[in-house]
């Protein structure tokens, strides 16, 4: 410490003062989410182009416009249903066509619904796993046999506490080790309970579980998705160069369901 100036000090000292509050929720501007000393660091994260694919087309065109609004960047929207390899391989093709290829990928499609076991169809079993397993491997593969020619790319798969398993053997580990050698990275992240729109009115609808999941975690409250932003630029910018096939918890062990949990959601 005694080779530190003091604006060095200062800024130690802003960037590690803030606990377990939540640092920045302004979503005037998307810089504004991430840490100060990392704005200009991160900055050639936000400044390029973007692509974004999904099956609704009408909701993939107002997120584009969103982003757009908020970075000035063009943003690409393709639709794509990724149970499908045979759209999935075309979107790969347009994606390169529009935007040359890709620094970095997200894999984040989910789909998720309540229901007691007794009552899960085989359509239903299939459609969640098709989407969340079947959906990861047919990106990433098909986008990782085009990087390998670019010997590059960066891959960050969001996992579900269910899912880590088969992402972490899948991306942190299979791919991290058989691909690193032409330049790619894959890493995971395993969210907690970060409250969106989409999430808790399915798996929340009346509000009932998130005050006892608030009280189960030590910070007191729920994550945020500047929170996720902010590991995800971290990971995806050359500060974690070195950090391939890693997977980065962000929730609390004790989250997971007890029995009478389970007994109160199906009474729900």
């Amino acid at each position: 410490m005694s080779g530190l100036g003091k604006k060095h000090l200062l800024l130690v000292r802003e960037f590690f003062s803030y606990g377990t509050k939540i640092y920045s929720t302004n979503t005037e501007a998307l810089q504004s989410k991430f840490f100060p000393p990392l704005q200009k660091a991160m900055h050639h994260l936000i400044v390029t182009q973007c692509v974004i694919a999904s099956r609704k087309m009408d909701v993939l065109k107002a997120t584009a416009e969103q982003i757009s609004s908020q970075t000035g960047n063009k943003v690409h929207a393709i639709q794509c249903d990724v149970r499908d390899p045979d759209m999935v391989q075309n979107t790969v093709s347009e994606l390169i066509k529009v935007a040359g290829h890709p620094n970095i990928v997200i894999n984040n499609a989910a789909g998720n619904f309540i229901s007691p076991t007794e009552r899960l169809s085989p359509n239903a079993w299939k459609t969640i796993t098709d989407i969340v397993l079947n959906g990861t491997a047919f990106v990433t593969l098909e986008i990782g046999k085009q990087l390998i020619k670019a010997q590059k790319g960066m891959f960050i798969c969001f996992s579900r506490i269910y899912l880590t398993l088969m992402c972490a053997r899948f991306c942190a580990k299979s791919l991290a080790a058989e691909w690193g050698k032409y330049g790619m990275r894959f890493n995971v992240i395993q969210p907690g309970p970060i409250k969106t729109k989409g999430a808790f009115s399915r798996l929340d609808p009346t509000g009932t579980f998130e005050k006892e999941m608030i009280d189960r975690i030590p910070c007191g409250r729920l994550g945020t998705i500047e929170e996720l932003a902010n590991l995800a630029a971290f990971l995806c910018s050359d500060y974690a160069s070195w950090i391939n096939g890693a997977v980065s918890i962000v929730y609390f062990s004790s989250l997971f369901f007890s029995g009478e949990d389970v007994r109160n959601i199906a009474k729900s």
